[in-house]
């Protein structure tokens, strides 16, 4: 992606909101999240993912925002493994996804997609959301609880050492 993302600093945190054609950030409390514009280029690859991250990781940006309009009609068929390509390089990253919009079509298609999306809004990685709204809801959820990260993990207690 070539466009250049424009946000604002307030106190540490990007504070604006792109809505044109160019991404931006908004920020909560150890949250900044990473606006797509619902107009541009489908995301299809991992490599339109990557790009993603890219300009997740520059914004400092934890959770990356993306219309379900920007997502390639692959990426709803799971057989195409488009959806698990595009998700998998978010989690290795750890940041996390937001499907906004509606997609109760793809849904109702789909009884594979339906588990997937339900076992995926359970989650703290990738969210299918139908509106700002709800992700507020669910951002402030997330942020009472920290994702833990290898570091946090206990270390395995002491046992005994095999000759």
């Amino acid at each position: 992606m070539a466009e250049t993302p424009g946000t604002t600093e307030t106190a540490g945190t990007a504070q604006t909101r792109g809505a044109t054609e160019t991404p931006g950030t908004t920020g909560t409390p150890g949250r900044t999240v990473l606006w797509v514009p619902a107009e541009g280029a489908p995301i299809r690859e991992e490599r339109d993912a990557t790009d993603l991250i890219g300009e997740a990781f520059g914004h400092g940006a934890t959770w990356v925002v993306l219309p379900a309009a920007r997502l390639h009609e692959d990426f709803f068929r799971l057989g195409t493994r488009v959806a698990g390509g595009i998700v998998q390089k978010f989690v290795n990253y750890r940041i996390g996804l937001v499907v906004l919009g509606d997609i109760a079509h793809h849904v109702a298609a789909s009884d594979a997609l339906r588990d997937f999306v339900r076992e995926s809004n359970r989650g703290r990685q990738l969210w299918f959301l139908a509106d700002e709204a709800e992700l507020a809801d669910r951002l402030a959820g997330a942020a009472a609880t920290p994702v833990r990260g290898p570091s946090a993990c206990p270390a395995p207690a002491p046992g005994p050492r095999w000759s």
